[in-house]
């Protein structure tokens, strides 16, 4: 307690202990702050040397509780509490709405049990601030009981124990309250509707609304509409959102921003975005959580450009974004690729500041890490203090992906020696490394750890990586033996990991059971249809190849065509198989003639293996020299200064021919090449890639 009062106020200008008359006087200047007497007088027990407070001053101990309430020392408060014979109903006021703002519930009950012992009667304020606390803190049963003993309730009352059973998710516990109740207020209706919608229980919310609305002294305010309004969302449906809206039109509630911004959300969540954004190019007073969800939903709707340009728009409005806005727009470059952009977001948050604590860092490990920068994700993620799963996990299948899977596992036993989890994403990341890299024992390891070690359930992606990595390395009888213990049924990811191993090694037999198990979970995708085809190629079985492309006629399936673009100057060029549509076509075809001469000469010979005609190799190769990578590798060349290095996309998986090409133009131009297909990034310099040639 001297302690207390000693350093209640740092502003103290002297403190003097005279031992000798039992009287402790603390001074404090007028500087102090807070409300504090100028003298505190003690008396000393004559059986121990313990200072015991004098109570000769309710007034006094009542400030220094609420004082310490203020700085959230609460423990102290109640020492104090216990030196009083009859404390206010202010004190106690204070102590529990104290405990209600830190919930702290055990203290609360020490409030509550001290106003039962100290003969003090509690009026209905008092009462139901102890609901407040009981339902805030969770204890619904306390909560509950302590309603059950009050003689006298009033609305407060009914609504305080209703709010705690909805946000707990009691909805049936809070309807029949609510049913009971002798009158409702606006508060009543929005705690149930809103306790629905939290709960995915929309369609009842709606119902609860419509109930509302149908009474006669009813009215609605903003944040009972906001709920209906997420309800509708949730359905999602527009027609009902179109309901409410002219609802609030007809109320007067149109113009509250928070009704605007639940009005946008609910447009947008139903599907009409130009909707949302007519209401968000309305709203005068817009926060940075409106831009955010406004910039959310275009990247949501796959329309990138304009939740960039969005973006834009909002930096330019003076109004600084925050951790959330900057994870979605990272998200947003990472989905796309698009790494100049993601560093121009990174410079903008370096220079106004961010928090590396937060969740902001770790959108950009990952956006770094997807766009194949993986010395940036490192360096961003050495820089983060306190790195979050999501961030380890990132950079984990940023490395497998990019072809360090060595990198990738060294990162997932740090992880393991930090002491932080890996969660089923992170070895989904570090399977793949090991699937990359042929590891087989390690990564088998790794498999049965995830039950044996971590007590985590098998996914269906677990399965698939598994597999994806037994069958590149040819280890098919065991691949069999993992799908036939299996606890769930193969998912379309492992049957085309296996069919994709079997491509490799030629095996024909559980290639077509592969593809018989995808043609009948995705009869639809013609990558099965190729893969099969190819495999039939290989071995020279033309008329197999004949009937899947009869099949795929049969069933209206078409193949999707290779597609690759390269960006220069912030201008995209896209390029198809056999592309002569682009304006430098003729300058392409020459330089790609004049490198195939020079690769020949070198010792290149095309990989024809997997074309799909049966012509002659002459004809195969030049089919080859013109699929799209290649042509956006050669416009790349032709298009920038010598040793800029060259950046290709690609929709689909690499060829083994154009694979095997790329590593000897890397070695001929001298120029870095980096090829991100379907599956993966290829890094091609000097001859070499990344993969080491297994991918």
């Amino acid at each position: 307690m001297t302690k207390f009062l000693a350093n209640l106020k740092s502003s103290h200008s002297s403190t003097v202990l005279n031992h000798s008359h039992k009287i402790i006087t603390f001074s404090y200047s007028s500087q102090t702050t807070q409300p504090f007497p100028p003298k505190t007088f003690f008396k000393s027990n004559t059986k121990d040397t313990t200072l015991v407070p004098h109570l000769c001053n309710h007034k006094r101990f009542d400030e220094a509780i609420h004082i310490l309430c203020q700085q959230n020392r609460l423990k102290e408060a109640l020492q104090i509490l216990h030196q009083i014979d009859k404390p206010s109903a202010s004190v106690y006021s204070t102590l529990i709405q104290s405990c209600i703002k830190n919930r702290l519930l055990q203290q609360g009950k020490k409030v509550h049990q001290h106003i039962k012992l100290s003969g003090f009667v509690p009026g209905l304020f008092i009462l139901n601030r102890l609901l407040e606390m009981y339902a805030k803190c969770d204890s619904l049963m306390d909560s509950q009981k302590l309603f059950d003993e009050m003689h006298e309730r009033d609305l407060c009352s009914w609504n305080v124990l209703i709010s705690g059973y909805a946000k707990m998710g009691l909805l049936q516990e809070a309807k029949s309250l609510f049913d009971k109740m002798p009158e409702r207020d606006n508060f009543s209706w929005t705690a149930m509707i809103s306790g629905y919608v939290r709960h995915d229980r929309p369609n009842e919310a709606l119902e609860l609304f419509r109930m509302m609305k149908r009474g006669d002294n009813s009215k609605s305010n903003k944040f009972t509409v906001s709920s209906a309004l997420a309800a509708a969302a949730a359905v999602p449906c527009m027609r009902i959102g179109k309901e409410i809206h002219g609802y609030i039109m007809r109320t007067g509630l149109d113009s509250d921003e928070v009704v605007w911004s639940a009005l946008s959300d609910m447009y947008g969540k139903c599907g009409s975005i130009e909707e949302a954004r007519h209401i968000f190019d309305m709203m005068a007073d817009r926060d940075i959580v409106t831009w955010t969800a406004m910039i959310d939903r275009y990247f949501q709707d796959g329309r990138r450009k304009e939740g960039f340009d969005l973006f834009a728009d909002l930096l330019r409005s003076g109004i600084r974004p925050n951790d959330f806005t900057f994870s979605g727009v990272l998200n947003a470059c990472a989905n796309q690729t698009s790494e100049e952009l993601g560093k121009k977001v990174h410079g903008y948050m370096t220079r106004v500041g961010f928090d590396p604590y937060s969740f902001a860092a770790s959108a950009l490990v990952h956006m770094y890490s997807k766009c194949g920068n993986m010395v940036s994700a490192e360096r961003v993620f050495k820089e983060t203090p306190e790195p979050d799963l999501f961030s380890w996990t990132s950079l984990i299948a940023g490395y497998a992906q990019n072809g360090q899977p060595d990198e990738a596992i060294r990162y997932f036993e740090l992880l393991v020696k930090s002491g932080t989890q890996p969660d089923h994403i992170t070895f989904v990341g570090v399977l793949s490394a090991c699937a990359h890299a042929g590891l087989v024992d390690k990564g088998l390891d790794y498999f049965h750890s995830i039950k044996e070690q971590y007590g985590f359930t098998h996914t269906a992606d677990h399965y698939a990586c598994i597999i994806d990595l037994l069958a590149r390395s040819g280890q098919f009888e065991e691949a069999e033996n993992i799908i036939s213990k299996m606890s769930m049924k193969p998912d379309k990811f492992l049957w085309a990991s296996l069919l994709g191993g079997c491509r490799i090694h030629g095996n024909l037999k559980l290639a077509q059971r592969a593809a018989e198990a995808l043609f009948e979970i995705e009869p639809e995708n013609p990558a099965t249809y190729v893969t099969l085809a190819n495999i039939y190629a290989t071995a020279g079985m033309w008329s197999e190849v004949a009937k899947i492309r009869k099949t795929m006629d049969d069933r209206g399936v078409v193949k999707k065509p290779g597609l690759s673009w390269i960006a220069i100057k912030r201008d995209v060029h896209v390029f198809l198989v056999g592309d002569d549509s682009h304006p430098k076509s003729k300058e392409i075809n020459e330089f790609l003639g004049k490198l195939s001469k020079r690769m020949k000469e070198e010792g290149f010979v095309p990989d024809t293996k997997f074309v799909l005609h049966d012509v002659e190799d002459e004809q195969k190769e030049q089919n080859l020299s013109y699929h799209s990578e290649k042509l956006a590798v050669a416009f790349g060349i032709i298009s920038t200064p010598e040793g800029t290095p060259i950046k290709v996309f690609k929709n689909l998986r690499t060829c083994v021919d154009c694979h095997t090409a790329i590593k000897f133009i890397s070695k001929i131009t001298n120029r870095k090449i980096t090829v991100r297909d379907s599956n993966r990034f290829h890094f091609f310099e000097d001859g070499h890639c990344s993969c080491r040639d297994y991918w």
